[in-house]
């Protein structure tokens, strides 16, 4: 689960928009523990397409992520 150093949530809806790829927010996924939630912060890849879709997706998220 890569850590998107910002809100999780926020990084997949502004991901989808601008970019047309769908992750899920990790903390969607994981539950609080003592007040912390380990997915905070981090979002969840299913690189499930063949492979040549999972390498589209890669270069997408980079180029959005190096906006």
């Amino acid at each position: 689960w890569p850590n998107v150093g910002t809100d999780d949530a926020a990084f997949c809806r502004d991901l989808f928009v601008d970019q047309h790829v769908t992750a899920v927010p990790g903390s969607y996924l994981s539950r609080e523990v003592d007040g912390v939630n380990p997915g905070a912060g981090r979002v969840r890849l299913a690189l499930v397409a063949p492979l040549a879709e999972c390498i589209e997706a890669a270069e997408r998220i980079r180029a959005f992520v190096l906006k």
